[in-house]
């Protein structure tokens, strides 16, 4: 079996943030995910008591903050979705 070939890159990334990644996710990752050209970069803070969404948009050649918020937010790119954080962490423990 041969590996994945990219074309091009994906629509959107979504990370799960963990306390141990948090500085790589927010530092090292966006910076790759800016010059491999990915559109649009969702992180989800999955606390429990507070989760919240964070969202990157790449214009540019570089990702600006797009929303970050713990409560349901209508996006537009990369296509139309209505996200609620408390939704995406439904269920998971503290």
């Amino acid at each position: 079996m041969g590996g994945a070939k990219f074309t091009g890159p994906p629509l959107l990334v979504v990370e799960v943030r963990s306390p141990s990644t948090a500085l790589i996710d927010l530092n090292r990752k966006k910076s790759a995910y800016e010059k491999f050209g990915v559109p649009s970069y969702w992180i989800v803070d999955p606390d429990p008591g507070r989760p919240e969404l964070t969202v990157f948009e790449l214009g540019h050649g570089r990702h600006a903050l797009a929303a970050q918020t713990t409560q349901a937010v209508s996006l537009s790119r990369p296509f139309s979705v209505t996200v609620n954080p408390a939704d995406l962490t439904r269920g998971l423990r503290g």
